[in-house]
């Protein structure tokens, strides 16, 4: 049986309804999370939800200030807590269960909400995955490399002019394509080397749950371990958005 995501045509556009119901759902979690952390702050006996959050900050001040200078990086600091929260989260929510739904025997059409969706008329049998990290979704991690990318251009040419536009020059003019080469390049592999980690280990636990009694053992196994390779694609997507954002717009030199 194949599994597709839940897909509806608007004006010629496809959405991927499973993606926008897991990125909102993820926004709802990180934002329940980081109110719970601040609600009852205090300096003499902090609790144990703010002493996460403190931690928290720590680890992303650490992360600026190994990826830029952190006295003039220090105002990403809020950039740096939403996307390594958010990108954590996304990465785990796929991780406990599946909602899987079918629809009837032999029909093309199906509604959802009021809405029709199309079932290929090429597969006999097809079911819809409503459930997975949103960051198993190449749009959805493509957009997020595009925001930051875009992001560390617009402050290198507001806060960085002369530098910014330099370093395409660099170190000889000839190289000029080369590194607009490279400046393309780097929404891509930000993006797509969250996506893969992410999206693999989503089949591999689909591949798992299809084997025998041995999968049990196996599954717990790989969940562990998706729970550290999500932790750190989080890590590592955070530190190369600084290490974008510091080289364009804080460093002199690149």
């Amino acid at each position: 049986m194949e599994h597709l995501a839940p897909t509806l045509d608007l004006g010629g556009f496809r959405l991927d309804l499973s993606a926008l119901f897991m990125i909102v759902l993820s926004s709802l979690i990180v934002f329940i999370l980081a109110r719970i952390c601040v609600r009852n702050l205090s300096v003499e006996k902090p609790g144990k939800m703010q002493n996460f959050l403190e931690w928290v900050v720590e680890f992303v001040q650490s992360i600026i200030g190994m990826a830029t200078d952190y006295k003039r990086g220090k105002i990403y600091l809020g950039l740096g807590l939403t996307l390594i929260m958010y990108i954590f989260v996304s990465n785990m929510l796929g991780l406990p269960f599946g909602i899987v739904t079918e629809p009837a025997h032999g029909a093309h059409t199906a509604t959802f909400l009021g809405m029709e969706l199309s079932v290929p008329k090429n597969t006999e049998h097809v079911s819809w995955s409503w459930w997975k990290s949103p960051t198993a979704d190449a749009a959805m991690t493509m957009a997020l490399s595009l925001t930051v990318i875009v992001l560390s251009h617009i402050q290198g040419v507001r806060l960085n002019r002369k530098h910014y536009l330099k370093h395409y020059f660099e170190p000889w003019p000839f190289f000029f394509p080369i590194n607009i080469i490279e400046t393309v390049a780097k929404p891509l592999t930000l993006g797509l080397r969250l996506y893969g980690n992410i999206y693999a280990g989503e089949v591999m636990i689909g591949v798992i749950m299809g084997m025998s009694w041995i999968g049990i053992p196996a599954l717990l196994v790989w969940q562990g371990f998706s729970i550290f390779v999500g932790a750190i694609q989080a890590f590592v997507f955070t530190m190369l958005t600084m290490v974008y954002i510091g080289q364009a717009s804080i460093h002199e030199e690149h």
